[in-house]
C-alpha cells in the first residue's frame, strides 16, 4: 500500500483540493481531502485518442518508454500501417509486443487493408478477418473507415466490416476529410462515430452537431489545432486530442501534454481541456484506464503545474513507470517481421518518355495531408521528362516493394531540393517506396539504398548518403527512441542541407501516396485523382 499527496484534480466535479490517494494492489483504495504542503498536481493520465504507433518508427514497447515521460498512460492505436505490410500477423505483433509493458495500448481492427484497389499493399484484411479480430477482446474498435466512398455507395464489404463492429458493440472510427452535407449525414448514420480529419471550424462544427466526436490532431505533418481549438469550450464533452502520426524526434519532445498547455494558454478552462485529454477517450472506447476515482485502476500522473503540464511521475496500474526524468519501463526483446521483395533498379527505370508540353504536378502543402493539382510546363531532356530545380518541379516515384514491377512516376512541387534525393519505405498506406529527387540518377540511388536495407528512410547527394534502417516491416526500427530520434534528426538536417524547405520532409513525403486524401497523389500504379477517385494522365497535350 502506498499513499501519494498532492493537489488532486477532480475533473468530474470541476474542483481541485489538497488531499491524498491510497493505492493498493493496483487500484485506488481511497481519495481523501487532507491539508499538506505538497504543491504539485495529481490528475488522470493523458490518452492519445488516435495514433499509428508505427509512425513513431518505434515498436510499441519502445514507444511506451517515451510516452510515459509526457504523462501519457494509454493510446487508441490503429495498427493500419503494419497491417498493410503484414496483414493480421502485423496486428498480432503489435498487440503481443505492447502487452510486454504496463502501458495501455488499445488496438483497433484496421478497416481498410488495402486502403484502396488503386495501389499494391502487402496484405488484405477482409470482412471475415474483421469478424475474427472483433471477437478478440484485445481489439477495442474498428479503426478509421477511410473508404468513405465505400460507405456512401453502400459497398457490401465495407458495410459488413461496420456490421461486425456493431455486432460486438465496439465503436467505429471515421476518416472523412472535407465531407459535408448529406454525404456526411449518411456516413455518420452508417455508425461511424469520430473524425480526426477536419480541415475547418465549420466542417468540425457540422460533424459535432450531427453527433460525431471530433479529434483535434497535432502530428508531425498534419495539424488542425488552431483551426478547431475554439470549438472546445462549448463542445468539450465531444472532443479529444490525438497525434495520428508523430515522428520519433517529436515524440521525445512532447505528446498530448503539449496540446493541453497550448489550450490552457488560450484561456480555455483547464477542466474542459482535461476532459478532452483524459476522460473522453476512456468513455468513448470503453478503455480499461482509471480516471482518478475511488476503486479505479491506479492510472494517474503528477505534474508540476496546470500550465505547462511538466510530468514528474507517471503511474500505471499503481506501478511507478516514470520518475525524476527517467522512464522505468524496461526494454523487451522481439522478433523482426518484414515483407520486402523487389529487385535493385536501374536509372532507365526512372525515365519518362513524353512529348507533353504541360504536366499535372502534385503540390505538397506544409502541415497538410491534402495536396493541390497544378498544371506546369514540362521540362525534357532527350525526350525524357526531368526535374527542374529552378521551378521546383521535381520528379517523384513510387516503387512497389512487394514484387518486382515498373516504378510509377510523376512530378511534385514544394520539396525544394537543389541536389540529390530523399526516399522512404514509410509510404501511407501501402508502404511502398517513395522518392523525390533532382535527377533520375539521384532517385535511383536513393531507391536502391532503401531496397538494399529492406526498409528505411534516406537521403543521398553526389558524394554522401545516409539511411535510417527500419527492419521491422520496413516501417519501424528495432532501436530505442533516443537512438532512432537522434538518427532521424540528423537525416532531417541532411535533407534540409540538400535544399528542402519543408518542416517535416519525410512525414510529408510519406503521405504523397495516400490516395484517400485529395486532391492528387501517386500510387505504385500511377497518378491518382482523389476527388474523382480515378487515375489521370501525367502529360497534357
Amino acid at each position: 500500500m502506498k499513499t501519494i499527496q498532492g493537489q488532486i484534480v477532480d475533473i468530474q466535479h470541476k474542483r481541485i483540493f489538497s488531499g491524498e490517494i491510497t493505492v493498493d494492489s493496483g487500484k485506488i483504495q481511497s481519495i481523501t481531502e487532507k491539508e499538506h504542503d505538497v504543491k504539485h498536481y495529481i490528475l488522470p493520465g493523458f490518452v492519445d485518442a488516435h495514433i499509428h504507433i508505427e509512425s513513431s518508427m518505434l515498436v510499441p514497447s519502445e514507444f511506451a518508454k517515451i510516452a510515459v515521460k509526457h504523462g501519457t498512460v494509454s493510446t487508441v492505436s490503429d495498427p493500419h500501417e503494419i497491417a498493410n505490410v503484414l496483414g493480421v500477423a502485423g496486428v498480432e505483433f503489435m498487440i503481443k509486443n505492447g502487452k510486454k509493458t504496463p502501458f495501455k495500448f488499445n488496438f483497433g481492427a484496421p478497416s481498410c487493408v488495402p486502403a484502396t484497389t488503386f495501389e499494391s499493399a502487402g496484405a488484405v484484411i477482409d470482412s471475415d478477418d474483421i469478424k475474427t479480430l472483433m471477437a478478440n477482446p484485445d481489439i477495442k474498435y474498428l479503426a478509421e473507415m477511410m473508404n468513405y466512398p465505400g460507405v456512401l455507395f453502400d459497398d457490401e464489404e465495407v458495410l459488413k466490416k461496420i456490421a461486425w463492429a456493431k455486432h460486438y458493440n465496439k465503436p467505429v472510427d471515421g476518416h472523412a476529410p472535407g465531407l459535408r452535407g448529406d454525404d456526411v449525414t449518411k456516413y455518420i448514420n452508417a455508425g461511424i462515430s469520430t473524425d480526426h480529419e477536419c480541415f475547418t471550424y465549420d466542417e468540425a462544427l457540422e460533424k459535432l452537431q450531427k453527433g460525431m466526436k471530433i479529434l483535434i490532431r497535432e502530428g508531425s505533418a498534419a495539424k488542425n489545432f488552431e483551426a478547431l481549438i475554439d470549438l472546445l469550450p462549448e463542445h468539450y464533452q465531444n472532443m479529444m486530442f490525438c497525434s495520428d502520426d508523430k515522428h520519433p524526434d517529436d515524440l521525445l519532445l512532447n505528446h498530448i501534454n503539449a496540446l493541453c498547455a497550448r489550450a490552457v494558454a488560450k484561456d480555455i478552462d483547464v477542466f474542459k481541456v482535461l476532459q478532452a485529454a483524459c476522460v473522453n477517450p476512456v468513455k468513448h472506447y470503453n478503455l480499461e484506464v482509471g480516471l482518478l476515482q475511488k476503486d479505479d485502476v491506479a492510472d494517474f500522473i503528477i505534474v508540476e503545474d496546470l500550465k505547462d503540464f511538466k510530468t514528474l511521475q507517471t503511474y500505471i496500474n499503481g506501478e511507478l513507470v516514470f520518475h525524476n526524468g527517467t522512464s522505468l519501463i524496461k526494454h523487451v526483446d522481439f522478433e523482426n517481421l518484414n515483407n520486402f521483395d523487389t529487385e535493385i533498379k536501374t536509372v532507365d527505370d526512372f525515365k519518362v518518355e513524353s512529348t507533353a508540353k504541360q504536366i499535372r504536378v502534385i503540390e505538397a502543402l506544409e502541415g497538410q495531408l491534402v495536396t493541390n493539382q497544378l498544371i506546369e510546363e514540362a521540362t525534357t531532356q532527350n525526350g525524357n521528362l526531368v526535374s527542374n530545380t529552378v521551378t521546383d518541379v521535381l520528379k517523384m516515384t513510387v516503387v512497389n516493394r512487394y514484387k518486382n514491377d515498373e516504378p510509377a512516376l510523376a512530378f511534385i512541387k514544394n520539396f525544394g531540393l537543389k541536389e540529390g534525393a530523399i526516399a522512404s519505405s514509410v509510404g501511407h498506406d501501402s508502404h511502398n517506396i517513395i522518392a523525390v529527387g533532382v535527377s533520375d540518377e539521384a532517385i535511383c540511388k536513393a531507391v536502391n539504398l532503401i531496397i538494399e536495407n529492406k526498409g528505411g528512410i534516406c537521403a543521398v547527394s553526389d558524394t554522401y548518403q545516409k539511411i535510417v534502417s527500419l527492419p521491422v516491416a520496413g516501417i519501424m526500427s528495432d532501436k530505442n527512441a533516443e537512438t532512432i530520434g537522434h538518427a532521424y534528426a540528423e537525416l532531417d538536417t541532411f535533407a534540409k542541407q540538400l535544399g528542402t524547405t519543408l518542416n517535416a520532409p519525410y512525414m510529408t513525403l510519406s503521405f504523397m501516396a495516400l490516395l484517400v486524401i485529395p486532391s492528387i497523389k501517386l500510387s505504385d500504379k500511377g497518378l491518382f485523382d482523389g476527388g474523382k477517385f480515378e487515375f489521370v494522365e501525367l502529360g497534357i497535350n
